[in-house]
């Protein structure tokens, strides 16, 4: 996925970007968290700054929200 340092990447993106992650390498939610804080942002939360990251998180706990409801069910 090609990233523009010129915009805020939305939530969408990440959620996108994470479920490739978890397919791609056959990892958890927690596991493409890592990876992507990693290998993505370098380690560094201003790397695309401070909003980008913002939902980046916000993709995460979706996708983990949407995950335990899922193993419950």
């Amino acid at each position: 996925m090609t990233v523009n340092n010129s915009g805020v990447l939305r939530k969408e993106y990440f959620i996108a970007y994470l479920k490739l992650v978890i397919h791609a390498k056959q990892v958890n939610v927690n596991e493409a968290k890592e990876y992507t804080w990693k290998h993505f942002f370098h380690q560094n939360k201003v790397k695309f700054g401070e909003a980008t990251y913002h939902n980046f998180e916000l993709a995460y706990k979706e996708l983990m929200r949407i995950n335990i409801k899922t193993e419950r069910e």
